[in-house]
């Protein structure tokens, strides 16, 4: 997913597409979530702690609830506008 993410940010930046820059940030954050749940799934697993994966969906939810605030307002991040001023 990193690399993925590199490579959109990289099209989108000489493609002068926000749309692509945006795909990017979006694989990017991803990416985050992915290891969070992850991490709550290896610490479940390995040292038997059931808390950990319901733990990992809290650390989750805020991160998940700005992302989702920010897109019904509208809010573009600024690398994704950048190519377009």
């Amino acid at each position: 997913m990193p690399l993925l993410s590199r490579a959109k940010r990289k099209v989108g930046r000489a493609l002068g597409s926000s749309a692509m820059q945006a795909d990017a940030k979006q694989t990017e954050f991803c990416t985050y979530l992915s290891a969070i749940l992850l991490m709550g799934l290896l610490l479940n697993t390995l040292f038997g702690l059931w808390w950990a994966d319901p733990m990992a969906a809290l650390v989750m939810v805020p991160i998940i609830a700005k992302e989702g605030i920010e897109g019904l307002q509208g809010k573009a991040c600024d690398e994704c506008c950048e190519g377009n001023t």
